[in-house]
């Protein structure tokens, strides 16, 4: 038996406008949505529904009816539930649809898309928390496996999973930690017992994720039997190939006329047309096989830029100030008990506001930049700052 465990990552955040200083103090209640500028969160969510979002749900959904055994798995952001019951909750009920009939499993997760847990233990336990209770509210189940922000993984996030009693967790199945391991299989975590470790094949997601549309890649075009044959060969080195990649792959990053969406669906019917091929959830991977070892993981580990660590939200002083003034105040706003203020505040927490002041060059830079609402790092280290300004203003008040 061969199983692709496909995992996808639904998320949007609520992008500050540009508030300029003269605003701190006066204009408390406008920090989102610029509805005339580019920032337009309804605008941009809106946009990526229909290119991403719709049409890949639809496809899923599809393959579901046509495969019973077809599985797929979700974590979902509360900033992207959110702007979804506004803006288009059919998507929700989509997603609920999957769930219920048992083909669709969503993972734990920080409701903000934060990178807390390198920050504040309690206040990534409280989101963690409240993401857990959206997900039951929304989708009636409690998540079993857990994935952080990013992917950031290490050691001491394994031991946190396993004492609050998850099955699983996910990582970035990257060669310097493997040491000539193969990611194809399941692992244990360094100091855990019970825990289960899934490792992302990173080479056979980032062919779909990032490469499928590049002309100067050698190997595209990226056919199904091409594909098909790389899977082959890579099960030879363990039966769990573990596909993690964004949701907005399909539609926003690889654009439809691509091809895209027709080779999801021409894939996913030739992997289920062999006989011990199949699709699993992520709790299924993990209960698939006895671990194969262990694996440890000190120092942290994403699945974003080059270097595979947190030098994406951390490599400059911007973006190191930004998050140190936004926990340090931490106790202060609680302190408050003003739900609207707490929650402004955490919003700060959402890690693409300091993706968004990364500094990089080269292909990081080019990444970074399009991901980015603004016109430069610098904007957006000052606009978030005045908006950090305005938040301790109403606290002192």
């Amino acid at each position: 038996m061969r199983a692709i465990c496909l995992y996808l990552h639904i998320h949007q955040p609520l992008r500050y406008r540009e508030y300029p200083i003269f605003d701190v103090g006066n204009n408390s209640n406008y920090y989102i949505d610029d509805y005339n500028g580019r920032q337009s969160n309804q605008r941009i969510f809106e946009k990526v529904t229909k290119k991403s979002y719709r049409p890949m749900l639809e496809l899923l959904e599809k393959k579901m009816g046509q495969h019973p055994d077809f599985r797929v798995s979700f974590s979902i952001t509360g900033t992207w539930l959110e702007q979804a019951a506004k803006w288009a909750p059919d998507l929700i009920s989509q997603i609920r649809r999957m769930v219920a009939k048992g083909q669709a499993e969503i993972l734990g997760e920080t409701y903000y898309h934060s990178l807390a847990f390198f920050y504040d233990q309690e206040e990534f336990e409280d989101q963690v928390e409240l993401h857990a209770d959206v997900i039951k509210k929304v989708f009636g189940v409690t998540p079993r496996v857990f994935r952080n922000t990013e992917l950031a993984y290490n050691d001491n996030l394994a031991r946190w999973a396993e004492e609050k009693g998850y099955l699983g967790i996910l990582a970035e199945g990257w060669d310097k930690i493997l040491k000539n391991r193969t990611p194809n299989r399941v692992y244990r975590p360094t100091g855990c017992e019970n825990l289960r470790l899934l490792l992302k094949n990173y080479r056979l997601s980032d062919d779909i994720a990032f490469r499928f549309s590049n002309h100067d890649w050698k190997e595209w075009p990226l056919t199904v039997e091409k594909y098909q044959n790389w899977l082959d060969m890579d099960a030879l080195n363990g039966n769990l190939i573990n596909l993690f990649m964004d949701f907005e792959t399909f539609g926003e990053h690889q654009w439809k006329d691509t091809g895209i969406f027709e080779f999801m669906d021409s894939f996913i019917d030739s992997w289920l047309s062999e006989y011990e091929n199949k699709f699993v959830t992520v709790s299924e991977a993990c209960n698939l096989m006895t671990p194969d070892g262990e694996i440890s993981m000190p120092e942290t580990v994403t699945w974003a830029d080059t270097e595979r660590d947190l030098s994406a939200w951390l490599s400059n002083d911007m973006q190191k100030t930004a998050m140190k003034d936004v926990y340090n105040i931490r106790t202060s706003i609680l302190d408050t008990n003003n739900p609207k203020l707490i929650t402004d505040w955490r919003h700060l927490t959402t890690s693409d506001h300091s993706y968004s002041m990364c500094t990089k060059y080269w292909h990081d830079g080019d990444v970074h930049a399009y991901f980015s609402a603004y016109a430069s790092p610098y904007e957006s280290f000052m606009y978030f700052m005045n908006v950090l300004r305005d938040i301790k203003y109403r606290m002192k008040k």
